[in-house]
């Protein structure tokens, strides 16, 4: 049975890999980033190299109107969402001199952004069940120095993933979090460190089985946290 899924913040590395992997399985999928140039490439690519169908959306996901606007897009070309992976992240990367601003983006990029497109998604999903899936990282589990606005962020998501996941669970939607702990080998990551030993970082498309998989997990185990790491990462 083919799926509509969302994946809200898109670009080189897990996000390109997650289109991927879905739509390899059949998925009707909505690109939403804020530049279209790349998931425009994207969504040619989904269609003309795997079963899947794509549809790229530019979108700002911390304008509610938006996002409005990009479900409903979806739903005009694909139908009802079934799938949602809030993936977007804004990373401030300073510490306590961080400027208010950029604070104040990284929470309307991680929570108020993963929120719109939730209260866009379920609604969709309340009569046939659905998936939601939160993109988190170690810094949602413990404070990282000299990333407050980060590390606030993935905070709030992984708070609001937890509390979906027990409001949305007797209605049939899984909600998921899910613990990136390590760097994942995006292309600018592996340009920055080239002399790094690549089994030091974690392979987007291994991730993206993992997605995957919590898509497809029978509703009697469902995973609320997922932790994802290389194997010669400490914990």
């Amino acid at each position: 049975m083919s799926r509509t899924a969302v994946i809200a913040g898109v670009g080189p590395g897990l996000g390109a890999s997650l289109a991927h992997r879905f739509a390899d399985e059949g998925c009707e999928l909505g690109l939403l980033a804020r530049s279209t140039e790349f998931i425009e490439d994207l969504a040619d690519d989904i269609r003309t190299g795997t079963p899947g169908d794509a549809l790229a959306v530019g979108t700002d996901i911390t304008d509610r109107k938006q996002v409005a606007t990009a479900f409903d897009s979806v739903r005009e070309r694909f139908g009802p969402v079934d799938v949602l992976v809030n993936h977007a992240s804004g990373a401030s990367w300073a510490g306590v001199d961080v400027d208010p601003d950029a604070f104040e983006r990284s929470l309307q990029v991680g929570p108020m952004g993963s929120l719109h497109c939730t209260q866009q998604a379920v609604p969709d999903m309340r009569e046939d069940g659905g998936t939601v899936i939160f993109t988190g990282a170690t810094s949602a589990l413990r404070g990282r120095g000299g990333a407050l606005g980060f590390s606030a962020a993935k905070f709030a998501t992984r708070g609001m993933a937890e509390s979906l996941a027990r409001e949305l669970g007797p209605a049939g939607i899984h909600v998921a979090h899910v613990v990136i702990d390590g760097q994942i080998a995006t292309p600018a990551a592996l340009e920055a460190a080239p002399d790094r030993d690549e089994v030091e970082f974690l392979d987007p498309d291994a991730i993206a089985d993992s997605y995957w998989h919590l898509v497809e997990q029978d509703r009697s185990a469902w995973t609320l946290e997922l932790d994802l790491r290389p194997h010669v990462e400490e914990f």
